[in-house]
């Protein structure tokens, strides 16, 4: 069988907006202000040079440090602590259904494995994972492929044989990159114009239709 490797924050956790405000918050305690349209842009990328960015420090530095485990904290308190109410609308249905298709599943995220791991427990669909892959677990952030070959061997399978769905740019970069099909989620951080932009890519405007896409005939995938 085949198949589909998730992105997490955006994709399948409505989890931007929290993020966006957690991280001016951890900014504003750093000692700087940065705005929504500067933190946006970070989401879904590695936290420690992003956070380091937004406060203007190395990411080694004791302040950047401080920053990345206040945000974990407050990620943990204010985001998982939600549970399944962080999930977009028919995500749990729509995993239940290509589970149930045979289609295996993975995560392939920008988030440490831990903290992946905490949250899709919390959301209550681990269990329909076979392998996440946390940014902690490769060398080369996306849309560098490594995430993705990462995740497409510990199902025992060749990335050409899964897909990649994700809600950014530099998701569906990745996905390319690797070799997978590209299904881009147009309701998370990245617009509809800057995906339907992209060669290559299945635009999908809500989980449904992520589903469709990947059991219809004319998807390589499958």
């Amino acid at each position: 069988m085949k198949a589909a490797v998730f992105d997490l924050d955006g994709t399948l956790a409505d989890t931007p907006s929290a993020i966006s405000a957690l991280l001016i918050t951890v900014a504003a305690e750093a000692g700087r202000t940065v705005t929504e349209q500067q933190v946006r842009p970070t989401i879904g990328k590695p936290l420690e040079p992003s956070i380091g960015h937004l406060i203007g420090r190395p990411v080694d530095d004791p302040a950047t440090v401080r920053a990345v485990a206040r945000y974990r904290q407050l990620f943990s308190q204010e985001v998982v602590s939600r549970g399944p109410a962080m999930l977009y609308p028919g995500v749990r249905e729509g995993l239940v259904t290509l589970h149930e298709r045979g289609t295996l599943l993975a995560v392939g995220t920008s988030k440490i494995t831990s903290s992946a791991e905490a949250l899709l427990s919390a959301m209550g669909i681990r269990d329909l994972f076979g392998a996440v892959i946390g940014h902690d677990q490769v060398s080369h952030a996306k849309p560098h492929p490594e995430t993705g070959l990462r995740a497409a061997a510990a199902l025992g399978l060749d990335p050409t044989d899964c897909a990649y769905i994700g809600d950014t740019v530099t998701d569906m970069r990745m996905a390319h990159a690797a070799g997978m099909e590209a299904v881009a989620v147009s309701y998370g951080v990245a617009s509809p114009e800057e995906l339907g932009a992209l060669e290559d890519t299945v635009v999908c405007e809500d989980f449904a239709s992520v589903v469709r896409a990947l059991t219809a005939s004319s998807v390589s995938l499958l």
